[in-house]
């Protein structure tokens, strides 16, 4: 029996929008809500993938998760040309600069409203499961979507401690997820790409 992983959970939180941005990242947090009676409606939000043909692997992965365990998805738009227009001057940020804080931002906002619309109090993300982000930008961006919307709170949560990332791994493998090598956008792909090249340049030295 695995260990009960304590959180800095809401006291008046059983119910929560929760802001997917893939199937593995979801799973261990999914599966921890549920155990601690919080249940999660699954918001699925990511116009920043790219190629469009990446986004629907990823969607219809988080879409199989959520439906297997007979939870509420919610499909987001996917307008990828208007997150070109909306981080527009910030193609040549590195990963963890401005233009991933803005497009934290805009996925929380949307989530946000999601929240509103749906009556649901608190939203949070899985973007706080992974170890390529950094926790300070979705944090801000999560209290800049609060501010935005009022009558909902964003749950600010470090998903990727108490076991949380290696049971992360274990579904992944359980669930036989696809599982992507690059955060989504086009950017962060060329740079993983780039990345990869120089490795191998150097592993052949």
């Amino acid at each position: 029996m695995r260990r009960r992983i304590e959180f800095g959970r809401p006291e008046d939180c059983n119910e929560v929008l929760l802001h997917a941005c893939c199937a593995p990242c979801s799973s261990a947090i999914v599966e921890w809500l549920v155990q601690h009676e919080i249940k999660p409606t699954i918001f699925y939000y990511n116009p920043n993938i790219f190629p469009r043909e990446e986004y629907e692997i990823r969607k219809n992965e988080s879409k199989r998760h959520a439906e297997s365990l007979g939870l509420t998805w919610i499909d987001g738009d996917y307008d990828h040309e208007q997150w070109q227009k909306d981080v527009c001057g910030l193609e040549g940020e590195p990963e963890r600069g401005k233009r991933c804080e803005l497009c934290f931002t805009l996925r929380l906002t949307a989530t946000a409203q999601k929240a509103k619309e749906l009556g649901i109090k608190y939203f949070t993300t899985t973007l706080a499961s992974s170890r390529w982000k950094s926790l300070e930008q979705i944090e801000r961006a999560g209290h800049i979507a609060e501010q935005m919307v009022s009558g909902v709170t964003f749950w600010a949560q470090n998903w990727r401690k108490g076991g949380l990332y290696e049971r992360r791994n274990q579904l992944l493998k359980e669930f036989n997820f696809y599982n992507q090598q690059y955060c989504g956008c086009e950017f962060s792909k060329r740079q993983r790409e780039e990345f990869e090249r120089l490795k191998s340049e150097s592993s052949s030295h």
